[in-house]
């Protein structure tokens, strides 16, 4: 087993790369070799913050939307239940929180999501107000940029795109949607694609540019009234089959983007006004969904059904929503991605079972392949950050929320 240094003092070239003479706007193409070369981690734990640890009063998190980390190692956690952003020091101590329930400035009335930039200052969005807060480095309200898109606020998962006054994210992954009432009144359709925009935020409302538009199943409206396809076209996955493949999706330096969109192993980096210029491949292949496959998810669902379920509960309509299920045709290969602050990309594999977690492949900002950390060595991170930092939010069986901090060390810079 080669260790981080081994590997990234001669990283393992790409097996072939494809349209390397052809123009600037076309995509290149890098094939990485289907062996894996086994990494050598070494993580160390510096330090975790949740009510299960020290018990301190800041710590009793009701429902950690997001986590994130400044350029100082500061880690900033976005608390929906409590509506406030704790910005947490490298000592596991609080620093201060920003925030708080109500209709003022610089008050949440519902928070879906928190982006920080390097430099501390905070965004997030609440779709109640239909707008982002912008929250100054030192925890001060600075201002409130509107939304500009009529009809449903619906805000998911942003992250902030380093050197630009704007936030990246993914419309058809929306986290909490509000409606007005023209919404119903009004044609809607579904969305074709899952569109990765930046949301700029340098006026007094929202901008959003398109970077790429990805690939989405396709996802039919028959048979569905307007109050129906109004609730399910912001968040239209809701409706594909189980196993259909996920949008996986992280912010690199320079603007670009990482993404995969497929049941393929195809990670594919894109760049505004230039749309895909690198895919990077490995030859591993989609497992077909087979009929026992489909048996053993169904009897899971029905037996965690059974776990879960409250005394007097009516479980029938239940069951036969789960003996109903659709499938999709294919398990993905990729179940997961992240991005460093250096540009390397984490990707995580799918396991021996459709729900397990495999190995996670770490790729190099020149689009090569490093090496793989073993299954089981760690999750992939919640959030990234400077020198080497991740953070990983964790929920145990009586559903109480941690977050742990670690670092990754000796030689596994930029990892």
């Amino acid at each position: 087993m080669r260790s981080f240094r081994e590997v990234m003092s001669g990283v393992v070239p790409a097996a072939a790369v494809c349209l390397a003479a052809a123009p600037l706007n076309a995509q290149e193409v890098i094939e990485l070799p289907g062996e894996d070369r086994w990494l050598e981690a070494v993580i160390e734990e510096l330090y975790q913050v949740g009510s299960a640890v020290t018990g301190e009063a800041w710590e009793q998190f009701g429902q950690i939307m997001d986590v994130a980390f400044d350029r100082a190692g500061h880690l900033y956690v976005l608390d929906r239940q409590a509506q406030l952003v704790y910005v947490v020091g490298g000592d596991g101590r609080l620093i201060r929180e920003s925030g708080g329930a109500g209709e003022g400035p610089g008050e949440f009335a519902e928070t879906a999501a928190m982006a920080v930039f390097d430099d501390g200052r905070v965004v997030v969005g609440d779709p109640s107000r239909r707008g982002y807060h912008v929250v100054a480095a030192g925890g001060e309200f600075e201002r409130m940029v509107r939304m500009a898109e009529p009809g449903v606020a619906s805000v998911g998962r942003v992250v902030a795109q380093p050197g630009s006054d704007a936030v990246v994210g993914v419309p058809t992954q929306s986290r909490i949607m509000v409606f007005s009432g023209a919404v119903f009144s009004v044609p809607v359709r579904f969305p074709v694609s899952h569109a990765l925009v930046r949301i700029i935020l340098s006026g007094e409302e929202t901008v959003r540019d398109t970077i790429v538009e990805a690939w989405l199943p396709p996802i039919g409206s028959e048979g569905m009234d307007q109050v129906r396809i109004a609730n399910y076209a912001p968040r239209p996955t809701s409706l594909l089959p189980e196993f259909s493949p996920e949008f996986h999706w992280g912010v690199l330096p320079g603007g670009r983007v990482a993404f995969s969109d497929s049941t393929t192993y195809a990670v594919k980096v894109a760049a505004p006004a230039a749309g895909v210029v690198r895919i990077l491949t490995r030859p591993f292949e989609p497992e077909p969904v087979t009929g026992r496959i489909i048996r053993a998810e169904k009897d899971r669902r029905l037996r965690r059904l059974e776990e879960t379920a409250e005394p007097g509960d009516d479980l029938q309509a239940r069951r036969r929503g789960i003996e109903g299920m659709d499938f999709h045709t294919e398990l993905s290969v990729i179940r997961g991605l992240g991005t460093t602050w250096d540009g390397h990309i984490w990707v995580l594999r799918r396991g021996d079972d459709p729900n397990d977690d495999g190995p996670i492949d770490v790729l190099s900002p020149e689009g090569r392949y490093v090496g793989s950390l073993p299954a089981g060595t760690t999750e992939l991170p919640d959030a990234f950050g400077p020198d080497g930092l991740v953070a990983i939010v964790e929920i145990n069986e009586l559903g109480v929320q941690t977050v742990t901090v670690k670092r990754v060390v000796a030689g596994t810079s930029g990892l």
